[in-house]
């Protein structure tokens, strides 16, 4: 990864990159990987889903995701972890190599939905009779 450099001349790493992210971003949100919606049914479920506050979803490389937008309970004022000696694995695992302080999540999105009516104009343009199920 290339180091951004900021304005105080300092050199942005890997190791001090969190240090400089001041809305701890990566302790925002929880994915969940979906199988592909494959059936109108399929997107029946996903509007149910996305019709639920600080619920998205989105479809990048990966796959389909459900995005809940909230904040880790351990995540402090100044943007710690409170937990950090004994965080989960999957919190130790994760890297900031390319991260949310490089550019926003969405950028690598191929689909995103943030309510109910992004997704249900998605639907009313992929299936052209999807209204008449509903008559």
């Amino acid at each position: 990864m290339k180091a951004k450099k900021s304005t105080n001349k300092i050199k942005i790493t890997t190791e001090n990159k969190c240090s400089f992210c001041t809305g701890s971003i990566c302790c925002t949100y929880v994915t969940h990987h979906l199988d592909a919606p494959k059936s109108k049914s399929d997107f029946q479920q996903l509007l149910w889903q996305v019709s639920h506050e600080n619920i998205s979803i989105y479809k990048d490389d990966d796959g389909w995701t459900l995005l809940i937008s909230g904040n880790c309970q351990h995540l402090q004022v100044n943007g710690d972890c409170g937990i950090y000696e004994t965080r989960p694995e999957i919190c130790r695992e994760h890297t900031n190599d390319y991260c949310e302080y490089d550019a926003p999540s969405e950028d690598g999105f191929d689909l995103y939905f943030r309510n109910y009516e992004e997704l249900l104009a998605y639907c009313r343009k992929r299936y052209k009779k999807w209204d008449e199920q509903f008559k």
